[in-house]
C-alpha cells in the first residue's frame, strides 16, 4: 500500500540543526569544574533565555577570599553593573552556563576551574592584566534584572525593550514626520530632558534630527508602541534633540510612538509631496491600483493659501457621491493620479501639487487662479481590477467591450483624443483572443472590431494623423469590403491628405455598395469641389501676373488682387520682405543668367511651395 507523502514527511527522521558556537562551547564543560552556591534567592518565577539582556554585579575572589576585580563600589569597582545579552555578547563559559540558571533578586556563587572562566582554550574575551586566569575562582554574581531585548546594531550599541506592544505592522522609516513621547535618562535614572507634556516632539526621519541610535530604536517601532531604547555613545550623535552629550556612555530613551505618515516624494524635487494620514489595508505595493483599475475616491481640494481656500469637495459639489474615474484615462490632473496609484484601499493622503502637476495642464476650476499650488486631502475609497477576459463567455466579453469603449467615447467627447484611441486599441488588443463559436456571435464581433477601427480612424483624423486614420479604415474595408462608412471616413481622410481622386473614388463608391448613402455621399463630393476649388484659387492667386510681363520686367506676384483679396496680402507683407531681405544676402553669381534669374528671389518662394524647389529655371 501506498504511503501518503504527508504521512512520510511526518515520519521522517528530523535533521539536527547545526550547533552554534555557544552549544559547543557548552558541550566542553566536564562534571565539577563548575559548581554553585546560593546564598540567597530570587523572585524564582522566570529564567533569562538568548535573547535576553542581563544586568548582575559581579565580584571575583581567590578560594581564600582575596578580591580579585568587582563592579561593586565597595570593593573599588566603578559601582556599574554589567550588561550582557545571552546569546549574543561574548563571556566566559562559567558565566555563560551559570547566568541562565539565576533568577531575578537571586545572588550565589560559582567555583569555577580555570577552564571555565579565562583558562579555557580559544576564550572569545581576554583577562583583565595580572588576573590569575590558572587559578580557580569563586564568582559571586547578584542578578539585578533581566528583560528580552530586541538587538538593533550587531555590536549591542542599540538596544530596545518593548514596553507595550503597538498597533498595526508599519514601521517609520526615512522622510516619514513621525511625533512622539521621549524620556532620555542616564543608566542610574537621571533624568537628561523630557518631552512628555504639550505636544509631542515632532522630527523628520532620516534627517538628523535626534541621535542616531535612537532613530534606529524608533525605525523598529509601530504606531502606540512604547519601548526603552537603550543607546551607547557611539551611537550618541550630536542632535536638535539633544545638542549637548556631555560624555554619555549610555542613555536609555523611554519612547511612546504617538503616530507618523508616510512621506513620498513623488517627483524627487520636493515639488509633488503625498503625506499618509490614514493606513490603508494590503500589503504596499502589490495590492495598489493597477492600470485600468477603476477608482473611487472622496477628495477635497484646497489651495495653498493662507486661508487654505477649498475649491472642491466631492461629499458637498458632488452630492455625496465618490468621484469614480479610470486609472489612465486623464480625467483627474497628473500629480493626482500619481499619488492615487501609490495608496491602498482605505488609506487617506495629503497631496501637496504644484501647478504644472495639478491644473496648468488640466481644465482649471474656476476658483483656482493660473500657477496655484494645490493640496489635495484623498481618501482611496477602493478599486476594481480589470477583467481577465480569458474564459469569459462571448456575451460576457462583449459587455466588458461595451464598457472600455463607452469610456473611450466620453474621452473623445472631451477631446481626448490619444486617451480614447489607447482605449478603442485596448479591446482590439483583447480580441485577438477572442474565437466566435457561430455565426451569429461572429457577425456581432466583425461588426464591434469594425467599428472600433473606425473610431480609432477618428481620433487619428481629428489628430491630424490622416495617413493612420487611412490604414485603420483599411482595416475594416479588408475585413468588410462594401462597409459604407469605412469608405466614407476613409474619403475624408484622403480629402484631409490633399489625395482629392482617392477622396471622390471612395465618395463615388458609397453610392455603388449603399444607394441609401447618397445624400451624404452626395454632401462629401460637394465638400470635395469646394475643397479643389479654394486649393485652385490660392494656386491662381500665387501665380498671377508672375509671366504677363515683358522680358527684362520683373513682374511682383499679387499685385492685382481683387479688393477681398487685399487683407490676406497685407498681413503677408511683413513676410515676404522679411524672405526678400534674406535672399539679398545671396553672393551674385560669376556667370550672367538669364532674365529669369532676375525672377528667382521672389518667384522661387512660390514655386518652392509647389514642390518645384528643385526645378531649374530655363
Amino acid at each position: 500500500m501506498a504511503v501518503d507523502e504527508d504521512a512520510a514527511q511526518e515520519f521522517a527522521p528530523k535533521k539536527n540543526k547545526p550547533l552554534t558556537a555557544d552549544e559547543k562551547r557548552k558541550k566542553k564543560i566536564t562534571p565539577g569544574s563548575l559548581m554553585k552556591a546560593a546564598i540567597r534567592s530570587g523572585d524564582d518565577t522566570s529564567r533569562p533565555a538568548d535573547g535576553y539582556q542581563v544586568i548582575f554585579h559581579c565580584t571575583v575572589r581567590t578560594l581564600d577570599g582575596v578580591i580579585v576585580e568587582s563592579t561593586r563600589a565597595e570593593h573599588g569597582g566603578n559601582g556599574h553593573p554589567i550588561k550582557y545579552v545571552l546569546g549574543k555578547s561574548k563571556m566566559i563559559l562559567g558565566l555563560l552556563e551559570g547566568l541562565s540558571t539565576m533568577s531575578k533578586g537571586e545572588v550565589a556563587v560559582f567555583k569555577m576551574k580555570p577552564e571555565l572562566h579565562y583558562g579555557e582554550e580559544d576564550c572569545p574575551v581576554s583577562a583583565p592584566e595580572s588576573f590569575p586566569k590558572d587559578d580557580e575562582l569563586h564568582f559571586e554574581i547578584e542578578m539585578i534584572d533581566f528583560f528580552k531585548v530586541k538587538v538593533i546594531s550587531e555590536d549591542l550599541g542599540v538596544l530596545k525593550r518593548i514596553i507595550n506592544e503597538g498597533e498595526g505592522w508599519e514601521s517609520p522609516r526615512e522622510l516619514y514626520e513621525v511625533k512622539s513621547w521621549i524620556t532620555a535618562k542616564t543608566g542610574d535614572g537621571t533624568v537628561i530632558l523630557s518631552h512628555t507634556e504639550g505636544e509631542p516632539f515632532f522630527f523628520t526621519f532620516g534627517k538628523e534630527e535626534v541621535p542616531k541610535g535612537l532613530e534606529m530604536g524608533i525605525g523598529t517601532m509601530i504606531r502606540r508602541e512604547k519601548a526603552i531604547i537603550y543607546v551607547s555613545s557611539s551611537y550618541l550623535s550630536e542632535s536638535p534633540f539633544m545638542p549637548v552629550l556631555d560624555r554619555l556612555e549610555e542613555v536609555q530613551f523611554e519612547v511612546e510612538l504617538v503616530y507618523f505618515i508616510q512621506v513620498r516624494d513623488m517627483l524627487g524635487d520636493g515639488r509633488l509631496i503625498k503625506r499618509r494620514i490614514v493606513d490603508g489595508k494590503g500589503e504596499f505595493p502589490m495590492d495598489c491600483p493597477l492600470n485600468d483599475s477603476l477608482l473611487r475616491v472622496h477628495y477635497k481640494g484646497m489651495l495653498l493659501n493662507e486661508e487654505r481656500t477649498v475649491f472642491y469637495d466631492t461629499r458637498v459639489n458632488n452630492n455625496g457621491q465618490p468621484l469614480e474615474f479610470g486609472s489612465g484615462e486623464g480625467l483627474v490632473p497628473e500629480g493626482f493620479e500619481m499619488c492615487v496609484r501609490l495608496m491602498l484601499p482605505g488609506e487617506k493622503a495629503l497631496v501637496t501639487c504644484p501647478p504644472d502637476y495639478a491644473y496648468d495642464k488640466f481644465p482649471r476650476p474656476d476658483c483656482v487662479p493660473e500657477g496655484a499650488h494645490v493640496q489635495w486631502e484623498i481618501e482611496l475609497l477602493g478599486f476594481e481590477m480589470p477583467k481577465e477576459w480569458t474564459g469569459l463567455t462571448f456575451q460576457n466579453i462583449m459587455d466588458e467591450a461595451e464598457k472600455i469603449k463607452s469610456i473611450g467615447n466620453r474621452l473623445f467627447k472631451e477631446g481626448k483624443f490619444e486617451l480614447a484611441k489607447a482605449k478603442y486599441e485596448k479591446v482590439l488588443r483583447e480580441y485577438n483572443h477572442v474565437n466566435p463559436q457561430d455565426d451569429e456571435e461572429g457577425k456581432i464581433f466583425l461588426s464591434s472590431r469594425n467599428l472600433l477601427h473606425l473610431n480609432v480612424a477618428a481620433c487619428y483624423q481629428k489628430m491630424g494623423e490622416h495617413r493612420k486614420s487611412i490604414e485603420a479604415c483599411n482595416k475594416v474595408l479588408d475585413a468588410s469590403p462594401a462597409h459604407v462608412k469605412a469608405f466614407y471616413r476613409r474619403g475624408i481622410a484622403f480629402m484631409s491628405a490633399g489625395d482629392f481622386d482617392e477622396a471622390r473614388n471612395d465618395f463615388k463608391k458609397m453610392i455603388t455598395v449603399d444607394k441609401s448613402s447618397e445624400p451624404d455621399a452626395t454632401a462629401a463630393l460637394a465638400k470635395l469641389r469646394q475643397k479643389e476649388q479654394e486649393n485652385e484659387k490660392k494656386a491662381r492667386m500665387q501665380f498671377k501676373g508672375l509671366f504677363d510681363k515683358k522680358p527684362g520686367e520683373i513682374s511682383e506676384v499679387g499685385t492685382n488682387l481683387d479688393e477681398d483679396e487685399k487683407p490676406e496680402k497685407e498681413q503677408n507683407e511683413s513676410e515676404i520682405k522679411s524672405t526678400e531681405r534674406e535672399e539679398d544676402k545671396i553672393p551674385e553669381p560669376a556667370q550672367r543668367m538669364g532674365f529669369f534669374w532676375h525672377l528667382w528671389p521672389t518667384g522661387r518662394r512660390f514655386l518652392s511651395a509647389f514642390g518645384f524647389e528643385r526645378c531649374s529655371i530655363l
